[in-house]
């Protein structure tokens, strides 16, 4: 008989270098003239998302420390704090990602299955309007930190693939891109897409799928895809980042199908066109991997852990961990 196998699944990471903490706490400030903005921006991290960010490296040594050694341990995105929002092309960023890896790689060595996050390639900030999706970012991806846009576990019955989730949803995130820079990432995108299509279509109808796609937002635009719907039954489940909470999952959903919103800044028309095709998120048997700092309202940080029977006799068994902060 086979014995069960256990995956350890972490997410919004969010380490800091040295050169990202000197950065200081009001790195989203720059570039903010407004001053009451600005103020609304420290009173949102203050008691809303998360306070002081570039402060939590604790928590990764926190996760090593309790996670144990499971057979594979994915991580499922955005390891550094983006604070200059450009992505791995800035140095202090890709420097912080490097020491997150780092870590992880040095306890789970070849246990360890990366998925890109959208930090990873940069995006623009939430209030400042700096920063965006480079090219740069994602060479920093594969060349200096030898990440795989897509990947693939079998075992036994299972499948488990890892996509790029920035990438799929390249429609929605294009605004965050360089004009010159569109052509290379279409191609990208194309070749991604060719690369999931060809695993969709081969797998045998007694396998079954765990996805693993950093932001929701991609999801519709897998669900575009022919060979990707035809395996929608044999789908479990489609572990998510991004969202932080369970909280703003929550929220996601009940605004699932709303307007596009293209009069109140980039920032609001880039997420309601995200929410308005949430529906299609359905079928995708979305889970939430919460950040490990969770948000401060709540203080709902940590991980997840899965028990998964190789034979399939048993479905998958998902936990929740707290990591206190």
């Amino acid at each position: 008989m086979a014995r069960t196998l256990t995956l350890g699944i972490l997410s919004d990471v969010h380490y800091a270098s040295t050169a990202e903490q000197a950065r200081g706490a009001d790195y989203e400030n720059v570039g903010i003239p407004n001053s009451l903005l600005r103020l609304g921006v420290r009173m949102y991290r203050r008691f809303i998302w998360l306070n002081e960010p570039l402060q939590k490296n604790y928590l990764l040594d926190r996760f090593i420390e309790q996670a144990g050694v499971p057979d594979y341990l994915i991580a499922n995105g955005d390891y550094s704090c983006d604070s200059s929002f450009v992505g791995l092309s800035d140095e202090a960023s890709c420097q912080s990602a490097r020491e997150c890896l780092g870590k992880l790689r040095g306890k789970f060595g070849n246990r360890l299955r990366v998925t890109l996050g959208d930090h990873e390639l940069g995006k623009v900030s939430f209030f400042g309007g700096r920063g965006g999706m480079r090219l740069a970012s994602w060479r920093q991806a594969r060349n200096s930190l030898d990440l795989e846009p897509f990947w693939r576990v079998d075992i036994g019955c299972y499948v488990l693939f890892g996509v790029v989730s920035s990438l799929l949803a390249l429609p929605v995130f294009e605004p965050d891109t360089l004009p010159e820079e569109r052509p290379e990432w279409e191609r990208l995108r194309v070749a991604h897409l060719k690369e999931i299509r060809e695993a969709f279509r081969a797998l045998k109808s007694d396998r079954r799928i765990l996805l693993f796609c950093h932001d929701p937002t991609a999801l519709p635009f897998l669900c575009e895809e022919a060979e990707v719907r035809a395996r929608l039954p044999q789908l479990e489940q489609t572990i998510i980042g991004h969202l932080h909470s369970d909280l703003i999952l929550w929220k996601s959903r009940w605004l699932a199908g709303m307007p596009r919103i293209t009069f109140l800044g980039h920032t609001a028309k880039r997420l309601s066109s995200a929410l308005r095709r949430g529906e299609h998120w359905k079928p995708f048997r979305v889970r939430l991997c919460p950040s490990l700092a969770g948000i401060e309202l709540l203080k709902d940080g940590g991980y997840l852990s899965a028990e998964l029977d190789p034979d399939g006799r048993q479905p998958i068994r998902f936990h929740r961990h707290r990591l206190p902060r």
